[in-house]
């Protein structure tokens, strides 16, 4: 059940509660969000609007997130609320076999009539998030959202049904407050959004058994160094919540294969402490306890954000199983690759990237 906001304007000791309005919200939110997705999330980027499917209707947005998961936007405007919950499904189906050519080609459509940039999905991706789009990490996986000022009760035990049977979808409420014609805008997830993100990283195309092992991507640059990690032995991700939090799905003895984007794999390893932030972590160094800000110039480790939880960099303690110097990165046609810095891969492609691995460096 989604949860009721309300707004109170405090002044002194006058306390006014915002009033609540009533407009035809979900024909202003299409442009809104086009133009701010971040009202949604920050970590997605707009790549379509009023896509087009081979059914001759039309999503009303598109957007990709920062690990290549599509994500299908569907404003209730008039519809029933079962039928915008039906229709976000009958997208699902479309969009779940769009190739990474098709949807480049949905975004250079979107921006020849929506921007005065003619960038790339490539440039566009990577200014926004700063990594690289990987070819194979488009579409991936994908997440249906709803937005809605409300959903009848029949609805939302629908949607929750879907959602606990790993359906990725979700619903958002917007609520609109005025005040001296001012308007407010109130959100409200009607399910956890990193529950919809786990159950969208399970729908894959090629879906296996999950093998027990970790996929690791690790940004080897001016944020974090791969020779720091490779001589003290971890693994960090930072910057942002989105990188930082898939680091608390490991615990001591889980088994982490590193690639490093671009590069290729560059080590195994078992963990041997929990996630936590960078400047916690100690490590021993000509006798004496060190962190990575101490011991550290190849990297800043996001240092300016050392006091923010949600952009400060955590580490995890590694033992090495092998590792290698980035010049001598393990890297072949057909292994897996994804954005996320922690993910459990389900895709066939996993099991063949880790079982060829365990061959080159004599891993049982």
């Amino acid at each position: 059940m989604a949860i009721k906001h309300g707004i109170w304007r405090v002044a002194g000791d006058e306390v006014r509660q915002v009033k609540n309005i009533t407009l035809d919200l979900e024909i202003e939110l299409e442009n809104i969000i086009q133009s701010n997705p971040a009202i949604l999330d920050d970590n997605w980027l707009i790549i379509g609007r009023q896509v087009m499917t081979e059914f001759n209707t039309y999503i009303d947005l598109l957007a990709i997130d920062n690990s290549g998961s599509i994500i299908i936007i569907e404003l209730k405007k008039h519809k029933t609320s079962r039928e915008v919950v039906a229709q976000g499904l009958d997208y699902a189906s479309w969009v779940k076999n769009l190739s990474a050519s098709q949807i480049s080609a949905i975004y250079e459509t979107y921006i020849a009539r929506y921007s005065q940039k003619q960038n790339s999905l490539e440039e566009e991706y990577y200014d926004k998030f700063k990594i690289n789009l990987e070819e194979e990490s488009i579409n991936h996986s994908h997440q249906i959202v709803i937005v809605a000022t409300e959903l009848d009760s029949s609805t939302e035990r629908i949607v929750e049904y879907l959602s606990d049977s790993l359906i990725p979808i979700n619903v958002i409420f917007f609520t609109v407050f005025e005040e001296d014609s001012t308007k407010y805008i109130s959100r409200a997830w009607m399910i956890d959004p990193q529950e919809t993100l786990d159950n969208a990283s399970i729908v894959v195309k090629d879906k296996e058994p999950w093998n027990g092992e970790y996929y690791v991507s690790f940004g080897d640059g001016i944020n974090r160094s791969w020779p720091d990690a490779l001589k003290y032995g971890f693994i960090s991700g930072g910057g942002g919540e989105w990188y930082s939090r898939t680091l608390n799905q490991l615990s001591i003895g889980d088994r982490v294969w590193v690639n490093i984007p671009g590069i290729g794999y560059v080590g195994v390893g078992s963990v041997t402490d929990t996630a936590k932030k960078a400047d916690e972590v100690f490590f021993q160094e000509n006798g004496k306890e060190q962190n990575i800000y101490q011991l550290s110039n190849n990297a800043n480790y996001f240092q300016d954000f050392l006091y923010d939880d949600d952009r400060a960099e955590f580490i995890v303690k590694v033992n090495w199983i092998e590792a290698l110097p980035a010049n001598k990165a393990i890297s072949e046609i057909g292994f897996f690759g994804n954005q996320n810095t922690v993910c459990k891969p389900r895709a066939s492609k996993w099991v063949h990237t880790i079982n060829r691995l365990k061959g080159i460096w004599q891993i049982q």
